[in-house]
C-alpha cells in the first residue's frame, strides 16, 4: 500500500452479485501554503493558497505554484522551504508548508491579498481570461528549432501511465510529466488536483533550475484547461500533449503564447490545435 493511498472495505456489486472486498481509496488532504518574506517593517508571514492535493512533494508544489503565479521569479528567490508541523495526525498543522524567500525579494503584496482558494476539480478560482495572464508578464514561446516526432507522441500515454503507481492501486489520481524530443519522461508526479500535478513537475523543474524549461514539453493525463496551459506559459513549455480534450480558452491561450497543443493522445492518433509546425 502507498503512503498516497488508504485501505477500506467496499461492496462490490457485479450484476447480481454482491461481494465484499478491499480497497484502496486516493488520499486527499488540504495544504495551506505560507509565504515568509521581508517588509519595511520587518519579516511577515502570509497565507497565499489553501489547495486539496494528495500528500507527498509539497514544497515542490508549493514552489510550483508560487512560480506560475508569478509570486516569485525563480529558484534564487527561495530560502528555504519547510512543513510547519510533524507528520503526526494530532500536530495540528502537518498540512502546512512555508516557503521562506530570500532578503531583498519584492513581494506584489496586491497579489497576496486575493487569498488564492484552489480545489482539486476546478483549479485557481476566479482566472478567467487571457488578460490575468498577461497581467503576470508571460511571454511568447520562440518557436526556435525545437521538434517532437509523432511517433514520440503517441508513445508518451504508455510510458506516463508505467510510472502511475499511485493511479494502480486507486484509479483516483492524475498525472503529469515533462518530457524531452526523445520522449524521456524528466519528472513525473501524481495528484489528485490536476493543476497539482502540474505544480509539483514545475516546482521540481524549478529546483533542479530547469526553467525556462524551453526545452521539454508537459505531458498531461487529463484534459488540457486554461489553468494547465497558463502553467506550461509560465513555465517557459514550448508545448503541452493532453491525453483529453482541450478547452476554447486553452486553445486561445496556446495560440496567442505560441504554444504546441495537442489534445486527445491515443493510440497512434491526435489533434493539434495551435503551433503545428513543432509536430515532425
Amino acid at each position: 500500500m502507498s503512503s498516497n493511498s488508504l485501505p477500506t472495505t467496499i461492496s462490490e456489486i457485479r450484476g447480481a452479485a454482491r461481494r465484499s472486498r478491499r480497497d484502496e481509496l486516493a488520499v486527499e488532504e488540504p495544504l495551506e501554503i505560507r509565504l515568509g518574506f521581508e517588509t519595511p517593517e520587518g519579516r511577515t508571514e502570509k497565507s497565499v493558497s489553501i489547495t486539496m492535493r494528495t500528500p507527498g512533494n509539497d514544497a515542490e508544489l508549493a514552489t510550483g505554484f508560487l512560480f506560475t503565479e508569478a509570486i516569485i521569479r525563480g529558484n534564487a528567490d527561495i530560502a528555504l522551504v519547510k512543513p510547519c508541523g510533524s507528520p503526526a495526525p494530532d500536530s495540528g498543522n502537518h498540512n502546512v508548508i512555508r516557503v521562506e524567500l530570500e532578503s531583498g525579494v519584492q513581494v506584489d503584496l496586491d497579489r497576496l491579498e486575493r487569498h488564492f482558494y484552489t480545489t482539486s476539480s476546478c483549479g485557481v478560482c476566479g482566472k478567467a481570461s487571457l488578460d490575468a495572464l498577461r497581467v503576470l508578464g508571460a511571454k511568447e514561446t520562440a518557436a526556435a528549432g525545437l521538434r517532437f516526432g509523432r511517433e514520440v507522441l503517441t508513445a508518451l500515454p504508455e510510458r506516463l501511465r508505467a510510472e502511475q503507481q499511485v493511479f494502480d492501486a486507486t484509479g483516483g489520481l492524475h498525472a503529469a510529466a515533462a518530457f524531452d524530443a526523445s520522449g524521456d519522461l524528466i519528472v513525473v508526479h501524481e495528484d489528485v488536483g490536476r493543476h497539482n500535478a502540474v505544480d509539483k513537475v514545475v516546482g521540481a523543474l524549478l529546483s533542479r533550475n530547469m526553467i525556462p524549461a524551453s526545452e521539454f514539453g508537459l505531458l498531461v493525463s487529463g484534459r488540457a484547461s486554461f489553468e494547465l496551459m497558463q502553467k506550461a506559459v509560465m513555465a517557459g513549455m514550448p508545448l503541452l500533449a493532453a491525453i483529453s480534450a482541450p478547452s476554447s480558452l486553452a486553445v486561445d491561450l496556446a495560440q496567442e503564447f505560441n504554444v504546441t497543443l495537442v489534445g486527445f493522445l491515443r493510440g497512434d492518433t491526435f489533434n493539434i490545435y495551435a503551433a503545428p509546425e513543432r509536430v515532425s
